[in-house]
């Protein structure tokens, strides 16, 4: 399965809110520069996100977004299903109705098998855990030198 940029952006921008946790609340411009990704894409992605209540908005002049819990209670595998419209890798592998050949499709099983696999580790990893994995991380950013 690819994941679409939807979820790839979105599990970013929830990341670095959580990176950001405990600052207030966080601009859309301000995650768009750290995270290299068009305030409008971000907008566009947030939406989802405040409907299902992992985002909060607040107004006025030091207004912005905050995680609506703390990033332990979030995890990937939430995200991923909630930004892929409940991501499968076949429609057969949650519905059997999809298809005819569904009783007797030896594969059937191996792509719920799959499925259930990948959202098995999503869900066993949360904002937290993404946040611990960044530090170690950091300090390799900074050391990269560009290559011509």
């Amino acid at each position: 399965m690819k994941l679409s940029t939807r979820s790839r952006y979105g599990t970013r921008l929830m990341l670095d809110m959580a990176q950001h946790y405990r600052e207030g609340p966080l601009q859309l411009g301000d995650i768009a520069k750290r995270q290299e990704v068009s305030v409008k894409y971000l907008e566009q992605i947030i939406i989802p996100l405040k409907k299902a209540h992992y985002i909060e908005s607040v107004r006025g002049r030091k207004g912005g977004h905050t995680l609506a819990k703390p990033p332990e209670e979030i995890t990937v595998g939430e995200l991923v299903a909630l930004l892929e419209n409940g991501a499968r890798l076949m429609e057969c592998a949650q519905d059997t109705t999809a298809c005819e050949r569904a009783d007797i499709c030896p594969t059937r099983l191996l792509w719920k098998e799959a499925y259930e696999a990948m959202f098995d580790r999503l869900d066993a990893v949360t904002l937290a855990d993404l946040v611990e994995r960044t530090k170690g991380m950091e300090g390799k950013r900074l050391n990269q030198v560009p290559t011509s």
